[in-house]
């Protein structure tokens, strides 16, 4: 090629090698913002994750603050009935997301209930060696949150705090006026701890209830003896349900295509069959 420009008067050579000095200038014009624009995001990004963590131990500081004998009464709760330490129970709701739903819960006709999930999570560590598709390895942990009830799905123990009345929860009346429970759904079995947290536990404190307000003749009334009936009913209903369930055949789904898409003759059904 060079030998035709030259003999078409050798000027072209020139020009093409000037062409390609601009190029290559311009590529290199345009790498090395990239790369500044790189390390600058990296620098941003590092400084985030400072400022965020910042933020957060500044908020855990101000709950902390806000921490009085309410509080302490659902912390000691929690504590005896997970087998946790009351200073991992603090350090966990401090630091949740939902912490604003425990002073709904206190507040004058608040909420009516305050739920917790105890159970397997899975949580990605910042050291944890990528896998082949460039994800992480997550690891299940054991973990104590605040919830709603509806959005996580529920496999493991759930605690709960139930209002008796309208009245703003004290530190003097927090004990009389929140009732507190736990029912265990290990490996998501949710109607076997529901059927054994009633037929246990509340049945047996119905059962043995002498005051019942306005009702003077107690378990003797009619209307609260349908009532025990009808309880151990739901019971009897809820354990029937629960060995149906376990019982049951469950046909696995097959993809036909699989089988299907190659046969060419006679043979080939057969061998499918």
């Amino acid at each position: 090629t060079e030998s035709k420009y030259h003999r078409h008067g050798g000027n072209l050579k020139t020009r093409s090698t000037e062409l390609g000095s601009a190029v290559a200038g311009s590529s290199l014009t345009t790498v090395l913002p990239a790369s500044s624009t790189v390390k600058k995001t990296i620098v941003l990004s590092s400084e985030s994750r400072k400022e965020l963590a910042k933020q957060a131990k500044v908020t855990k500081e101000e709950r902390r603050a806000q921490i009085d004998g309410r509080h302490r009464y659902l912390i000691s709760r929690l504590a005896d009935g997970i087998d946790l330490s009351e200073q991992q129970v603090e350090e966990t709701i401090i630091s949740d997301d939902k912490f604003q739903l425990i002073e709904q819960f206190f507040a004058p006709g608040g909420l009516k209930k305050l739920l917790f999930f105890y159970q397997e999570v899975l949580q990605s560590k910042s050291n944890a060696s990528l896998r082949p598709d460039g994800s992480t390895n997550n690891l299940p942990q054991k973990k104590l949150f605040i919830t709603m009830g509806s959005t996580e799905d529920f496999s493991g123990t759930c605690a709960f705090f139930l209002r008796t009345s309208e009245e703003v929860i004290t530190a003097s009346n927090v004990s009389q006026e929140v009732n507190f429970g736990m029912f265990d759904c290990t490996n998501g079995n949710i109607l076997q701890g529901l059927e054994f947290f009633l037929s246990h536990i509340m049945i047996p404190a119905l059962k043995s209830q002498q005051n019942w307000g306005a009702v003077k003749e107690g378990l003797k009334n009619s209307q609260i003896q349908e009532f025990l009936y009808a309880v151990d009913k739901f019971v009897n209903t809820l354990s029937s349900s629960r060995q149906n369930i376990e019982d049951k055949i469950q046909l696995t789904k097959v993809d036909i295509d699989i089988y299907v898409r190659n046969l060419q003759n006679p043979s080939d059904y057969i061998t499918a069959g």
